[in-house]
């Protein structure tokens, strides 16, 4: 795991450097009112491309023989064609609702970030780390400087929104090769009678991980609607410049590492094994985390206000109340293909849905004792419970079924 670690951990470093230091670029070519309403719709995009499969894509490393894979693969395809045709309206409607014209080119951006999604897990089982990596720096990296590009041109909202949907379009072209056993024309051509049976045999994962990935998804959504609906799109434009840079590094490792470990979990080959992988994973972030969370909580409102300039003061603020969150959900999200690899997405569901009930919870109390500012600590000390009993339920999951061992 190490060795495929390090492979993603390298692309991943060099896709997320190019747009953590074309930042304070960013922040000077585009206001924060444009922040704002870009992140509420790459928010929604990234809302439907979480589910653009279904979920059958982390289907994939499950099935070790070829033809059973690209049988899969048919059926990812399929729902992905389906989803992206239904986000039309979805992108018309928003376009309607918040008179963003931007929002009719949605279909194009889940197709972007969905399809990486979906072609980086097909990449994954068959170990092209090496190809997943180029993909990511394609897709992050690409993104960060075509949106320089086109700040340059003054293009305002169209310049934050065309470059992460047209650097997504790139990498899920270069992840779509090798083509699955028998070409892409073949899997059109797959009965609907072997469709049916590969989805029923692999239903866990839309009935439970598809409402769990959304609503994952759609909290970030709607934290955005409610804090722009509170102090306006430019306090959103602070909330998700903070959020951006302060989740990068667990977007940063946890991508490659549960890249890694997901296969890792399924071949294990005893429960205690996994368990000790689990365990162990869990305490190396968390020593990495503590630096990360005392180094926001003393410095974070002078290093954005240093990095991004005056105008961006306030992100800093908001990253010295979100400190805490930030850590905990550092060791969190890496740990997330854990459930799937243990077949433990109804559980997971009901304690999503509670942290969707205790995230808003906080951030509601906070905007409304203490602003901006405060809604960042109402998150903190709300989701700290919370994943605090997160991560003592899988160091000590005594329900690890024998299919998912090797």
């Amino acid at each position: 795991m190490l060795k495929a670690t390090l492979t993603l951990l390298s692309g991943s470093v060099l896709a997320h450097a190019l747009p953590l230091a074309l930042g304070p670029v960013l922040t000077r070519l585009y206001s924060p009112q444009d922040f704002g309403q870009f992140a509420l719709l790459w928010a929604v995009a990234s809302n439907l491309a979480v589910v653009v499969c279904a979920r059958y894509d982390f289907a994939l490393p499950l099935e070790p023989r070829p033809r059973r894979a690209a049988l899969l693969m048919a059926l990812c395809l399929r729902i992905a064609v389906a989803v992206t045709a239904l986000s039309m309206p979805v992108g018309l409607a928003l376009w309607w609702w918040q008179g963003l014209e931007q929002a009719w080119l949605l279909p194009l951006a889940v197709l972007a970030a969905g399809g990486v999604q979906w072609l980086g897990l097909w990449a994954t089982r068959g170990h092209r780390f090496g190809l997943l990596a180029t993909a990511r720096l394609v897709q992050q990296g690409g993104a960060a400087v075509m949106q320089v590009l086109l700040g340059l041109l003054k293009l305002g909202l169209w310049g934050l929104w065309l470059g992460p949907v047209l650097a997504g379009l790139a990498a899920t072209w270069l992840l779509a090769r090798p083509a699955p056993q028998g070409g892409w024309r073949r899997l059109l051509r797959q009965p609907l009678r072997r469709l049916q049976a590969m989805a029923a045999q692999h239903r866990d994962f839309p009935l439970y991980n598809t409402p769990h990935a959304f609503a994952g998804a759609l909290q970030d959504t709607l934290a955005l609607l409610l804090i722009a609906a509170w102090a306006g799109d430019a306090a959103a434009g602070f909330w998700a410049l903070a959020l951006r840079y302060l989740k990068a590094p667990a977007t940063l490792l946890g991508g490659a590492l549960s890249q890694a470990l997901y296969p890792q979990l399924v071949h294990a080959r005893s429960a205690a094994e996994a368990r000790t992988l689990v365990r162990r994973t869990m305490l190396t972030l968390a020593l990495m985390a503590a630096p990360l969370g005392t180094a926001l909580l003393l410095w974070g409102p002078a290093l954005f206000a240093w990095a991004f300039g005056e105008q961006w003061s306030d992100t800093g603020v908001l990253a010295r109340g979100l400190a805490l969150y930030i850590g905990l959900h550092f060791i969190a999200s890496p740990l997330s293909v854990v459930t799937l690899a243990w077949r433990a997405q109804p559980w997971a569901l009901r304690l999503a849905l509670v942290g969707q009930v205790v995230f808003f919870a906080g951030l509601a109390a906070g905007l409304h004792w203490g602003g901006l500012a405060g809604a960042a600590w109402g998150v903190s000390t709300a989701m700290a419970a919370y994943f605090l009993y997160y991560f003592q339920a899988l160091a000590f999951w005594n329900e690890i079924p024998h299919e998912s061992l090797a």
